[in-house]
């Protein structure tokens, strides 16, 4: 374990929150700055220190983390006006968002001019694995900047080396999430269409996951969120939609056809847009569960 120090943190919301707790409980000196006053206050009774911007942070902490809700965001906070790559003090910046291989790729090599590293780690488990600290986290970027932060990230997740390369990291991410997000959905039809024929939820899903059916979907997300109907896993349809539309257009980029990956990509903006995208996302079994009722009920 490398000596405790002071680490800026970016974004602390549902994930950097949990993230950010880890960090102070191994006796860092969490120095956090978010747009939400609410969010910030929430860290700071954890023990963190409040920055009055992102330039007070970077201008105070070698190291900081980012944990973002979008590729225009990250943008702005990467290289716009007052963003990191203005900072005095920061020398690697750890990125744990779902942006995408192209906004990460521009703010690496513009941060890089400035002398900073930018290490792209985006991170798979949820809040709940943000909260239990077994996040997956995929690691890419230059390996000495790597090398300042490892046991950073090893407090709050298992360590995926993907390269060298900012960018090759947020592929894989993404990749992960187009394969959660279509086993989520077509999951909930398959569960549906089994309630509609007079099948036992329980039962059903027990045998699907004691069969060749089984996915993270039917083992996770349906256990514990769809049949107890709480819907509480806490990622928005709207993050999905999101995370999917970049791995579409990053597969296409290669020249991959995405014809599963679109239809797919395709049925979560529908639930977005007819039920709204702040809806947790196993919420989508509703709106299947919508779309199956005869006309006019």
């Amino acid at each position: 374990m490398r000596d405790k120090r002071i680490v800026g943190f970016i974004g602390v919301g549902v994930m950097g929150n949990p993230i950010g707790k880890h960090l102070i409980a191994k006796g860092h000196e969490l120095l956090v700055y978010d747009r939400s006053e609410e969010a910030v206050k929430a860290m700071v009774e954890a023990g963190a220190k409040a920055a009055a911007s992102t330039q007070d942070v970077v201008n105070r902490a070698a190291v900081v983390f980012t944990s973002l809700p979008s590729p225009a965001v990250f943008t702005e906070v990467m290289l716009g006006q007052g963003g990191i790559s203005g900072g005095s003090a920061v020398k690697v910046v750890v990125d744990l968002s779902t942006v995408g291989s192209r906004a990460t790729k521009q703010a690496a090599a513009g941060l890089l001019a400035k002398g900073i590293d930018l290490v792209d780690a985006p991170v798979s488990g949820g809040a709940a694995g943000a909260r239990a600290g077994t996040l997956a986290v995929m690691v890419a970027g230059r390996e000495p900047a790597v090398a300042q932060v490892k046991d950073l990230l090893e407090t709050f997740g298992k360590l995926f080396m993907v390269g060298p390369e900012p960018g090759q990291a947020q592929l894989l991410k993404l990749l992960n999430n187009m394969l959660s997000s279509t086993a989520f959905a077509i999951t909930s039809e398959a569960f549906v269409a089994g309630v509609k024929g007079g099948l036992d939820p329980q039962v059903m899903m027990a045998a699907i996951n004691a069969g060749s059916g089984r996915s993270g979907a039917s083992q996770d997300k349906f256990m514990k969120q769809v049949l107890p109907r709480s819907f509480d896993f806490g990622f928005p349809v709207g993050s999905v939609c999101k995370d999917i539309g970049l791995a579409v257009e990053e597969c296409e980029a290669l020249g991959v056809p995405m014809w599963i990956g679109n239809t797919v990509r395709q049925v979560w903006n529908l639930a977005g847009k007819h039920d709204g995208m702040q809806r947790d996302m196993t919420e989508l079994v509703k709106s299947i569960e919508d779309w199956s009722k005869p006309a006019g009920k």
